[in-house]
């Protein structure tokens, strides 16, 4: 194809440089039509040559983005091959996980399992970019829904780090519960850390993919909360530094079984679903035309019965006048009229 796109040029240019008109030499005429012949001559390379440029520089930009110029757009750098997070949607995540929590105490996963629902977020304490990011982002999500951490769900924060220690869990729970700001959030909020054997098994649970970059001394990791049925099962994940509210609380509302939130919860589960793609939660056009038509409708009904008790009430009540008589205001008003006309 390229090399048809070179010929073609070619042939353009060959074809406009045979365009020479000849004369009779010693002619006025014809000498005055050879400067012109010229001029077109030279006119007409630049435009050929031109063509050829535009034909050629497509080719060109292929062969950069393509070749040993551009890598191929799959293509990871090594310290990325093994980064990544592999949705396990209704999974249950092993109960039997020991970790260590905040305090010290040896705890199992399955300890926080069976009353609430739970997030679920795996990042390390010293990381110096993305997990701060994280957890600072969850924060204000949780400070704009109006349920309680504590009371109606509970975070359970685990390092995927094995050196880390609780005394790190427990200055960064402090940090966190503090910008927080509400109460009874300390025995909502669990920080934890384990060995390298709970840790490698909970991230597979939960299809979290990490690797270690000895350079750095840090890891490379995507970020994203798993919100957690009371049962353990993996009901959301949604993914980012920035959490909207909007999809914290519906996922928040689908994960407890409906055993939070209010009736306003369930319209809004109605016109949003969740897309595991994207992992936020998406208008569904069909379900709020379906809801609107459903509203007009009971809209119109509750007008035309409106309409319908005044015309009843106004009818009740000129029978009721027919049926007294003429009213003393009437009577006055005959008498009166019967005064003018004597």
């Amino acid at each position: 194809m390229h090399g048809a796109k070179r010929v073609y040029a070619g042939v353009i240019l060959s074809r406009v440089a045979l365009v020479d008109f000849r004369l009779p030499a010693g002619s006025e005429r014809g000498e005055e039509q050879r400067r012109i012949s010229r001029g077109s001559n030279s006119l007409s390379r630049v435009i050929a040559a031109l063509l050829t440029l535009l034909i050629l520089i497509p080719i060109a930009s292929a062969q950069m983005s393509n070749g040993i110029m551009g890598p191929p757009s799959n293509t990871r750098p090594p310290y990325l091959e093994n980064v990544g997070i592999d949705q396990h949607l209704d999974s249950q995540i092993p109960p039997n996980l020991t970790f260590t929590d905040d305090a010290g105490r040896s705890v199992m996963l399955g300890d926080y399992f069976g009353e609430k629902p739970l997030i679920l977020n795996l990042v390390y304490f010293h990381c110096t970019m993305l997990c701060g990011e994280e957890l600072a982002g969850l924060t204000s999500a949780m400070k704009l829904v109006k349920f309680d951490l504590g009371k109606e769900f509970e975070v359970v924060t685990v390092s995927f780090d094995p050196r880390e220690t609780p005394a790190m869990a427990a200055a960064k729970k402090k940090d966190f519960i503090e910008r927080y700001g509400r109460p009874g959030a300390t025995a909502g909020w669990h920080f934890l850390t384990g060995s390298a054997d709970s840790v490698n098994a909970l991230a597979k649970a939960v299809g979290f993919k990490y690797q270690y970059d000895p350079k750095t001394n840090q890891y490379a990791h995507a970020t994203a909360i798993m919100i957690l049925t009371p049962q353990g099962h993996i009901s959301r994940y949604l993914y980012g530094v920035d959490f909207p509210p909007k999809d914290l609380r519906l996922g928040l509302v689908e994960a407890s079984q409906q055993k939070i939130g209010n009736p306003v919860d369930q319209v809004l589960l109605y016109c949003y679903h969740y897309d595991p793609a994207t992992g936020k939660y998406g208008a569904v056009v069909g379900n709020i035309l379906k809801l609107g038509g459903a509203i007009t409708i009971l809209l119109l009904a509750g007008l035309l019965l409106v309409l319908f008790r005044l015309d009843k009430a106004a009818a009740r009540r000129i029978a009721a006048r027919a049926s007294a008589g003429p009213s003393r205001a009437d009577q006055g008003k005959a008498r009166l009229s019967r005064t003018k006309y004597v």
